[in-house]
Protein backbone atom coordinates (compact mmCIF):
# COMPACT_ATOMS: atom_id res chain seq x y z
CA UNK A 1 0.00 0.00 0.00
CA UNK A 2 1.68 3.51 -1.16
CA UNK A 3 1.88 6.57 1.34
CA UNK A 4 -1.07 7.81 -0.40
CA UNK A 5 -3.49 5.16 0.36
CA UNK A 6 -2.63 4.99 3.89
CA UNK A 7 -3.57 8.51 4.36
CA UNK A 8 -6.70 8.66 2.73
CA UNK A 9 -7.64 5.09 4.34
CA UNK A 10 -8.89 7.25 7.45
CA UNK A 11 -11.82 8.82 5.42
CA UNK A 12 -15.43 7.69 3.98
CA UNK A 13 -16.54 7.86 0.36
CA UNK A 14 -19.00 9.98 1.93
CA UNK A 15 -16.30 12.42 3.39
CA UNK A 16 -14.25 12.44 -0.14
CA UNK A 17 -17.66 13.43 -1.45
CA UNK A 18 -18.12 15.71 0.86
CA UNK A 19 -14.95 17.46 0.81
CA UNK A 20 -14.55 17.95 -3.14
CA UNK A 21 -17.84 18.90 -4.21
CA UNK A 22 -17.50 21.51 -1.39
CA UNK A 23 -14.82 23.15 -3.66
CA UNK A 24 -18.00 24.21 -6.03
CA UNK A 25 -19.75 26.20 -3.25
CA UNK A 26 -20.06 29.86 -2.85
CA UNK A 27 -16.66 31.78 -3.82
CA UNK A 28 -14.51 33.19 -1.29
CA UNK A 29 -13.04 36.39 -1.22
CA UNK A 30 -9.76 35.24 -2.53
CA UNK A 31 -11.33 33.75 -5.25
CA UNK A 32 -13.04 36.52 -6.23
CA UNK A 33 -10.46 38.91 -5.63
CA UNK A 34 -8.50 36.40 -7.78
CA UNK A 35 -11.34 36.51 -10.53
CA UNK A 36 -11.03 40.43 -10.79
CA UNK A 37 -7.18 40.39 -10.96
CA UNK A 38 -7.46 37.92 -14.29
CA UNK A 39 -10.10 40.23 -15.66
CA UNK A 40 -7.67 42.84 -15.70
CA UNK A 41 -4.66 41.17 -16.84
CA UNK A 42 -7.27 39.70 -19.96
CA UNK A 43 -8.67 43.85 -20.36
CA UNK A 44 -4.83 44.73 -20.48
CA UNK A 45 -4.06 41.92 -23.38
CA UNK A 46 -7.33 43.13 -25.35
CA UNK A 47 -6.23 46.88 -25.20
CA UNK A 48 -3.03 45.62 -26.63
CA UNK A 49 -4.66 43.51 -29.01
CA UNK A 50 -7.05 46.62 -30.34
CA UNK A 51 -4.41 48.89 -30.35
CA UNK A 52 -2.08 46.90 -32.68
CA UNK A 53 -5.39 46.10 -35.05
CA UNK A 54 -6.05 49.65 -35.10
CA UNK A 55 -2.25 51.40 -35.26
CA UNK A 56 -0.52 48.20 -37.39
CA UNK A 57 1.85 45.58 -35.97
CA UNK A 58 4.37 47.66 -35.96
CA UNK A 59 3.58 48.46 -32.50
CA UNK A 60 3.70 44.74 -31.67
CA UNK A 61 8.36 45.14 -32.24
CA UNK A 62 8.12 42.31 -34.72
CA UNK A 63 10.82 43.93 -37.67
CA UNK A 64 12.97 42.55 -40.31
CA UNK A 65 14.88 40.09 -39.92
CA UNK A 66 12.67 38.81 -36.54
CA UNK A 67 9.53 38.16 -38.22
CA UNK A 68 8.62 35.76 -35.39
CA UNK A 69 9.10 37.46 -32.43
CA UNK A 70 6.87 37.65 -28.91
CA UNK A 71 3.54 35.53 -30.28
CA UNK A 72 5.31 32.47 -31.60
CA UNK A 73 7.42 32.78 -28.38
CA UNK A 74 4.55 32.60 -26.26
CA UNK A 75 2.80 30.47 -28.70
CA UNK A 76 5.33 27.38 -27.96
CA UNK A 77 5.03 28.10 -24.29
CA UNK A 78 1.72 27.76 -23.98
CA UNK A 79 1.11 24.59 -26.01
CA UNK A 80 4.51 23.19 -24.38
CA UNK A 81 2.05 23.77 -21.20
CA UNK A 82 -0.50 21.60 -22.22
CA UNK A 83 1.44 18.69 -22.60
CA UNK A 84 1.67 17.51 -18.39
CA UNK A 85 -2.14 17.11 -18.44
CA UNK A 86 -1.97 14.90 -21.05
CA UNK A 87 1.37 13.04 -19.65
CA UNK A 88 -0.33 12.80 -16.27
CA UNK A 89 -3.65 11.46 -17.00
CA UNK A 90 -2.92 9.68 -19.92
CA UNK A 91 0.63 8.10 -19.65
CA UNK A 92 0.19 7.34 -15.90
CA UNK A 93 -2.82 6.11 -16.11
CA UNK A 94 -1.54 3.63 -18.44
CA UNK A 95 1.63 3.19 -16.23
CA UNK A 96 -0.76 2.65 -13.02
CA UNK A 97 1.25 5.38 -10.98
CA UNK A 98 -1.04 5.81 -8.39
CA UNK A 99 0.05 9.37 -7.17
CA UNK A 100 -1.87 10.87 -9.94
CA UNK A 101 -5.20 9.66 -8.82
CA UNK A 102 -5.61 13.55 -7.24
CA UNK A 103 -3.66 15.70 -9.71
CA UNK A 104 -4.74 14.30 -12.80
CA UNK A 105 -7.55 16.59 -13.23
CA UNK A 106 -6.18 19.77 -12.68
CA UNK A 107 -3.87 18.60 -14.59
CA UNK A 108 -6.48 18.23 -17.52
CA UNK A 109 -7.99 21.37 -17.19
CA UNK A 110 -4.34 22.88 -17.43
CA UNK A 111 -4.07 21.28 -20.98
CA UNK A 112 -7.59 22.33 -22.55
CA UNK A 113 -7.27 25.75 -21.09
CA UNK A 114 -3.50 26.15 -22.33
CA UNK A 115 -4.33 24.62 -25.69
CA UNK A 116 -6.87 27.60 -26.20
CA UNK A 117 -4.92 30.00 -25.31
CA UNK A 118 -1.94 29.03 -27.16
CA UNK A 119 -4.42 28.72 -30.31
CA UNK A 120 -4.79 32.64 -29.81
CA UNK A 121 -1.77 33.37 -30.75
CA UNK A 122 -0.96 32.15 -34.69
CA UNK A 123 -4.13 34.21 -35.01
CA UNK A 124 -2.83 37.08 -33.21
CA UNK A 125 0.38 37.01 -35.30
CA UNK A 126 -1.43 36.83 -38.41
CA UNK A 127 -2.64 40.38 -37.62
CA UNK A 128 -5.53 40.55 -40.14
CA UNK A 129 -7.39 38.25 -37.58
CA UNK A 130 -10.73 38.66 -39.50
CA UNK A 131 -9.11 36.55 -43.11
CA UNK A 132 -7.56 34.16 -40.63
CA UNK A 133 -9.87 31.32 -42.39
CA UNK A 134 -7.38 31.48 -45.84
CA UNK A 135 -5.20 29.19 -43.91
CA UNK A 136 -7.81 26.55 -43.37
CA UNK A 137 -8.31 23.59 -45.99
CA UNK A 138 -11.66 23.83 -47.47
CA UNK A 139 -13.00 24.35 -51.43
CA UNK A 140 -13.97 27.62 -51.97
CA UNK A 141 -14.62 29.88 -55.30
CA UNK A 142 -11.55 31.80 -54.88
CA UNK A 143 -9.51 28.70 -56.04
CA UNK A 144 -7.10 29.95 -52.92
CA UNK A 145 -5.66 26.47 -51.59
CA UNK A 146 -3.65 26.82 -48.10
CA UNK A 147 0.70 26.01 -48.74
CA UNK A 148 0.93 22.72 -47.24
CA UNK A 149 4.27 23.50 -46.59
CA UNK A 150 3.62 26.04 -44.32
CA UNK A 151 3.87 25.74 -40.55
CA UNK A 152 1.04 27.43 -40.06
CA UNK A 153 -1.19 24.96 -41.57
CA UNK A 154 1.00 22.27 -39.75
CA UNK A 155 0.09 24.02 -36.81
CA UNK A 156 -3.52 24.44 -37.27
CA UNK A 157 -3.77 20.83 -38.05
CA UNK A 158 -1.51 19.57 -35.06
CA UNK A 159 -3.31 21.97 -32.94
CA UNK A 160 -6.62 21.66 -33.00
CA UNK A 161 -6.22 17.63 -33.19
CA UNK A 162 -4.51 17.61 -29.87
CA UNK A 163 -7.52 19.99 -28.13
CA UNK A 164 -10.48 17.58 -29.85
CA UNK A 165 -8.66 14.55 -28.34
CA UNK A 166 -7.53 15.95 -24.95
CA UNK A 167 -11.26 17.75 -24.68
CA UNK A 168 -12.76 14.45 -25.56
CA UNK A 169 -10.93 12.33 -23.05
CA UNK A 170 -11.06 15.06 -20.32
CA UNK A 171 -15.14 15.09 -20.10
CA UNK A 172 -15.18 11.21 -20.26
CA UNK A 173 -13.05 11.49 -17.26
CA UNK A 174 -15.24 14.20 -15.90
CA UNK A 175 -18.98 12.09 -16.58
CA UNK A 176 -18.74 10.04 -13.06
CA UNK A 177 -17.85 13.11 -11.09
CA UNK A 178 -20.26 15.28 -12.61
CA UNK A 179 -22.82 12.44 -11.96
CA UNK A 180 -21.89 13.05 -8.05
CA UNK A 181 -22.34 16.87 -8.13
CA UNK A 182 -25.61 15.89 -10.18
CA UNK A 183 -27.49 13.75 -7.20
CA UNK A 184 -26.36 16.46 -4.41
CA UNK A 185 -27.71 19.87 -6.89
CA UNK A 186 -30.72 21.38 -5.54
CA UNK A 187 -33.31 21.86 -8.52
CA UNK A 188 -32.91 24.47 -10.83
CA UNK A 189 -30.72 25.32 -14.32
CA UNK A 190 -27.89 23.37 -12.52
CA UNK A 191 -29.23 20.28 -11.68
CA UNK A 192 -31.04 20.37 -15.54
CA UNK A 193 -27.46 20.91 -16.81
CA UNK A 194 -25.58 18.22 -14.88
CA UNK A 195 -28.14 16.25 -15.96
CA UNK A 196 -27.31 16.56 -19.47
CA UNK A 197 -24.07 16.41 -19.36
CA UNK A 198 -23.66 12.92 -16.99
CA UNK A 199 -25.04 11.28 -20.01
CA UNK A 200 -27.69 9.25 -17.50
CA UNK A 201 -24.83 7.83 -15.69
CA UNK A 202 -25.94 5.97 -12.69
CA UNK A 203 -22.90 4.38 -11.22
CA UNK A 204 -23.83 0.51 -12.68
CA UNK A 205 -21.47 -2.26 -12.98
CA UNK A 206 -22.02 -2.63 -16.94
CA UNK A 207 -21.70 1.21 -17.34
CA UNK A 208 -18.28 0.96 -15.27
CA UNK A 209 -17.30 -1.58 -17.33
CA UNK A 210 -17.57 -0.09 -20.69
CA UNK A 211 -16.69 2.81 -19.28
CA UNK A 212 -13.42 1.70 -18.14
CA UNK A 213 -12.78 0.10 -21.31
CA UNK A 214 -13.22 3.39 -23.25
CA UNK A 215 -10.99 5.21 -20.68
CA UNK A 216 -8.43 3.15 -21.63
CA UNK A 217 -9.12 3.48 -25.35
CA UNK A 218 -9.00 7.29 -25.20
CA UNK A 219 -5.65 7.04 -22.86
CA UNK A 220 -4.07 5.25 -25.61
CA UNK A 221 -4.95 7.37 -28.58
CA UNK A 222 -3.93 10.37 -26.20
CA UNK A 223 -0.60 9.25 -25.22
CA UNK A 224 1.49 9.29 -28.79
CA UNK A 225 -0.07 13.41 -28.85
CA UNK A 226 2.53 13.90 -26.29
CA UNK A 227 5.47 13.23 -28.48
CA UNK A 228 4.20 14.15 -32.11
CA UNK A 229 2.04 17.53 -31.10
CA UNK A 230 4.94 19.42 -29.90
CA UNK A 231 7.52 17.66 -32.58
CA UNK A 232 5.07 19.22 -34.97
CA UNK A 233 5.50 22.35 -33.52
CA UNK A 234 9.35 21.90 -33.33
CA UNK A 235 9.65 21.35 -37.02
CA UNK A 236 7.91 24.46 -37.53
CA UNK A 237 11.98 25.31 -37.09
CA UNK A 238 13.40 22.19 -37.90
CA UNK A 239 12.75 22.07 -41.19
CA UNK A 240 13.92 25.94 -42.14
CA UNK A 241 17.50 26.27 -42.78
CA UNK A 242 17.99 28.92 -40.38
CA UNK A 243 21.54 28.44 -37.65
CA UNK A 244 20.29 26.91 -34.61
CA UNK A 245 17.28 25.85 -35.83
CA UNK A 246 18.23 23.14 -38.85
CA UNK A 247 18.80 20.25 -36.45
CA UNK A 248 16.92 16.87 -35.91
CA UNK A 249 17.47 17.16 -32.36
CA UNK A 250 14.38 20.17 -32.20
CA UNK A 251 11.77 17.08 -31.51
CA UNK A 252 12.85 15.04 -28.35
CA UNK A 253 14.04 18.42 -27.30
CA UNK A 254 10.53 20.33 -27.20
CA UNK A 255 8.77 17.06 -26.29
CA UNK A 256 11.28 17.40 -23.04
CA UNK A 257 10.86 21.11 -22.89
CA UNK A 258 7.15 21.18 -22.88
CA UNK A 259 6.74 18.71 -20.06
CA UNK A 260 9.49 20.38 -17.92
CA UNK A 261 6.71 23.62 -18.42
CA UNK A 262 3.59 21.68 -18.59
CA UNK A 263 4.87 20.02 -14.73
CA UNK A 264 5.93 23.29 -13.64
CA UNK A 265 2.77 25.49 -14.35
CA UNK A 266 0.42 21.78 -12.66
CA UNK A 267 2.81 22.74 -9.40
CA UNK A 268 2.07 26.65 -9.86
CA UNK A 269 -1.78 25.36 -9.63
CA UNK A 270 -1.75 22.83 -7.47
CA UNK A 271 0.10 24.19 -4.68
CA UNK A 272 -2.62 27.20 -3.84
CA UNK A 273 -5.09 25.46 -4.73
CA UNK A 274 -5.52 22.87 -2.00
CA UNK A 275 -4.93 25.12 0.20
CA UNK A 276 -7.46 27.72 -0.81
CA UNK A 277 -10.16 24.80 -1.06
CA UNK A 278 -8.77 23.03 1.86
CA UNK A 279 -8.08 19.63 0.80
CA UNK A 280 -4.93 18.77 1.72
CA UNK A 281 -5.98 15.88 2.96
CA UNK A 282 -6.62 14.67 -0.60
CA UNK A 283 -3.83 16.64 -2.89
CA UNK A 284 -0.63 16.25 -0.67
CA UNK A 285 2.44 16.75 -0.16
CA UNK A 286 3.68 13.29 -1.61
CA UNK A 287 1.42 13.96 -4.66
CA UNK A 288 3.26 17.12 -5.33
CA UNK A 289 6.63 16.09 -4.29
CA UNK A 290 6.11 12.75 -6.73
CA UNK A 291 5.77 15.88 -9.81
CA UNK A 292 8.79 17.44 -8.50
CA UNK A 293 10.79 14.15 -9.10
CA UNK A 294 9.05 13.92 -12.38
CA UNK A 295 10.41 17.47 -13.31
CA UNK A 296 13.42 17.16 -12.21
CA UNK A 297 13.74 14.25 -14.62
CA UNK A 298 12.56 16.37 -17.30
CA UNK A 299 14.92 19.00 -16.35
CA UNK A 300 18.24 16.60 -16.88
CA UNK A 301 17.03 15.82 -20.14
CA UNK A 302 16.54 19.70 -21.47
CA UNK A 303 20.10 20.50 -19.76
CA UNK A 304 21.45 17.57 -21.99
CA UNK A 305 19.64 18.46 -24.76
CA UNK A 306 21.29 22.15 -24.29
CA UNK A 307 24.39 20.50 -24.04
CA UNK A 308 23.74 18.16 -27.63
CA UNK A 309 22.65 21.39 -28.93
CA UNK A 310 26.19 22.91 -28.56
CA UNK A 311 28.04 19.74 -29.59
CA UNK A 312 26.17 19.40 -32.76
CA UNK A 313 27.18 22.79 -33.61
CA UNK A 314 30.70 22.27 -32.94
CA UNK A 315 30.80 18.82 -34.73
CA UNK A 316 29.05 19.91 -38.11
CA UNK A 317 31.94 22.27 -39.06
CA UNK A 318 29.48 24.90 -40.10
CA UNK A 319 31.02 28.39 -39.49
CA UNK A 320 27.54 29.57 -38.59
CA UNK A 321 26.25 26.75 -36.84
CA UNK A 322 29.67 27.71 -34.48
CA UNK A 323 28.14 31.68 -35.09
CA UNK A 324 24.95 31.36 -33.15
CA UNK A 325 25.98 29.18 -30.14
CA UNK A 326 28.76 31.34 -29.74
CA UNK A 327 26.25 34.52 -30.12
CA UNK A 328 23.41 33.25 -27.64
CA UNK A 329 25.59 32.96 -24.51
CA UNK A 330 27.73 36.02 -24.97
CA UNK A 331 26.11 38.41 -27.61
CA UNK A 332 23.25 40.62 -27.57
CA UNK A 333 20.42 37.90 -25.64
CA UNK A 334 23.30 36.91 -23.05
CA UNK A 335 21.29 37.73 -20.16
CA UNK A 336 17.82 35.43 -21.50
CA UNK A 337 20.28 32.59 -22.42
CA UNK A 338 21.88 32.70 -18.90
CA UNK A 339 17.98 32.98 -17.30
CA UNK A 340 16.74 30.09 -19.55
CA UNK A 341 20.01 27.64 -18.15
CA UNK A 342 19.86 28.79 -14.28
CA UNK A 343 16.04 28.01 -13.93
CA UNK A 344 15.76 25.14 -16.51
CA UNK A 345 19.15 23.10 -15.70
CA UNK A 346 20.02 24.54 -12.19
CA UNK A 347 17.85 25.41 -9.64
CA UNK A 348 15.96 21.95 -9.95
CA UNK A 349 18.77 20.33 -9.03
CA UNK A 350 17.39 21.60 -5.79
CA UNK A 351 14.98 18.99 -5.70
CA UNK A 352 17.69 16.48 -4.71
CA UNK A 353 17.97 17.71 -1.51
CA UNK A 354 15.50 16.23 0.96
CA UNK A 355 14.78 19.51 2.85
CA UNK A 356 14.02 21.58 -0.06
CA UNK A 357 12.04 18.36 -2.33
CA UNK A 358 9.48 18.35 1.13
CA UNK A 359 9.06 22.25 1.33
CA UNK A 360 5.84 23.03 -1.15
CA UNK A 361 6.60 26.60 -1.09
CA UNK A 362 10.23 25.92 -2.28
CA UNK A 363 8.57 23.70 -4.96
CA UNK A 364 5.91 26.27 -5.87
CA UNK A 365 8.96 29.47 -6.11
CA UNK A 366 10.93 26.72 -8.28
CA UNK A 367 7.73 25.85 -10.67
CA UNK A 368 7.87 29.62 -11.39
CA UNK A 369 11.47 30.30 -11.95
CA UNK A 370 11.14 27.24 -14.26
CA UNK A 371 7.86 28.97 -15.63
CA UNK A 372 9.78 32.12 -16.93
CA UNK A 373 12.75 29.77 -17.90
CA UNK A 374 10.80 28.24 -20.33
CA UNK A 375 9.48 31.50 -21.85
CA UNK A 376 13.10 32.59 -22.06
CA UNK A 377 13.96 29.33 -23.97
CA UNK A 378 11.85 29.72 -26.79
CA UNK A 379 12.57 33.51 -26.95
CA UNK A 380 16.39 32.22 -27.07
CA UNK A 381 15.65 29.84 -29.67
CA UNK A 382 13.24 32.08 -32.34
CA UNK A 383 14.55 35.52 -31.64
CA UNK A 384 18.47 35.12 -31.61
CA UNK A 385 18.33 32.30 -34.37
CA UNK A 386 16.53 35.23 -36.30
CA UNK A 387 18.45 37.91 -35.45
CA UNK A 388 22.11 36.75 -36.28
CA UNK A 389 21.40 34.54 -39.51
CA UNK A 390 24.37 34.32 -42.36
CA UNK A 391 25.14 37.34 -43.29
CA UNK A 392 25.88 40.35 -40.91
CA UNK A 393 24.24 42.94 -43.28
CA UNK A 394 21.16 40.68 -42.88
CA UNK A 395 21.65 41.20 -38.71
CA UNK A 396 19.08 42.98 -36.67
CA UNK A 397 18.30 43.21 -32.77
CA UNK A 398 14.49 43.03 -31.44
CA UNK A 399 13.39 44.36 -28.45
CA UNK A 400 9.94 43.42 -26.98
CA UNK A 401 7.21 46.39 -27.22
CA UNK A 402 4.93 46.96 -24.64
CA UNK A 403 1.98 45.91 -26.96
CA UNK A 404 3.60 41.93 -26.95
CA UNK A 405 4.32 41.99 -22.97
CA UNK A 406 0.63 43.36 -22.68
CA UNK A 407 -0.97 40.51 -25.01
CA UNK A 408 1.33 37.89 -22.82
CA UNK A 409 0.06 39.57 -19.44
CA UNK A 410 -3.23 38.82 -21.36
CA UNK A 411 -2.48 35.39 -22.33
CA UNK A 412 -2.15 34.17 -18.52
CA UNK A 413 -4.75 36.52 -17.16
CA UNK A 414 -7.17 34.07 -19.78
CA UNK A 415 -5.64 30.97 -18.91
CA UNK A 416 -5.77 31.60 -15.10
CA UNK A 417 -9.12 32.65 -15.71
CA UNK A 418 -10.89 29.51 -17.65
CA UNK A 419 -9.23 27.56 -15.03
CA UNK A 420 -10.95 29.41 -11.91
CA UNK A 421 -14.12 29.52 -13.68
CA UNK A 422 -13.92 25.93 -14.21
CA UNK A 423 -12.74 24.89 -10.45
CA UNK A 424 -16.35 26.32 -9.34
CA UNK A 425 -18.73 24.98 -11.98
CA UNK A 426 -16.97 21.13 -11.82
CA UNK A 427 -14.85 18.90 -9.42
CA UNK A 428 -11.11 19.86 -9.85
CA UNK A 429 -10.17 16.27 -7.93
CA UNK A 430 -11.30 12.89 -9.73
CA UNK A 431 -13.62 11.88 -7.11
CA UNK A 432 -13.63 8.22 -8.35
CA UNK A 433 -10.44 7.95 -8.78
CA UNK A 434 -9.68 9.20 -4.90
CA UNK A 435 -11.87 6.42 -3.87
CA UNK A 436 -9.62 3.88 -5.64
CA UNK A 437 -7.16 4.84 -3.29
CA UNK A 438 -9.02 3.95 -0.13
CA UNK A 439 -8.61 -0.17 0.16
CA UNK A 440 -10.46 0.61 3.61
CA UNK A 441 -13.22 2.93 3.51
CA UNK A 442 -14.76 3.29 7.50
CA UNK A 443 -18.36 3.48 6.59
CA UNK A 444 -20.34 5.98 4.03
CA UNK A 445 -21.17 3.59 1.28
CA UNK A 446 -22.11 6.60 -1.17
CA UNK A 447 -20.84 6.92 -4.62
Amino acid sequence: MHADAEKLGNFSYRQVNRDILGTLGVPGKYYLALLVFCFVLVAIGAAAWINMVYTGMGVSGKNNPVGWAGFITTFVFWVGIGHAGTLISAILFLLRAPWRTAIFRAAEAATIFAVATAGLFPLIHLGRLWVAYYILPYPNGRELWPNFRSPLVWDVLAISTYFTVSAVFFFIGLVPDIAAARDRAQPGLKKFALTILSLGWMGGVNQWKHYMGAYVLFAALATPLVISVHSVVSWDFAMSIVPGWHTTIFAPYFVAGAILSGLAMVITILVPLRKVFRIEHIIRPYHIVSMAKLLLFTSLIVGYAYGVEFFIAWYSGSAFEQAIFVYRPTGDYAIPFWIMVICNTVLPLLIFVKRFRESLAALFILSLFVNVGMWFERFNIIVTSLSHEFLPHGWGLFKISLTELGILAGSFGWFFLLFLVFVKLLPSVAIAEVKESMPHPTGGGER
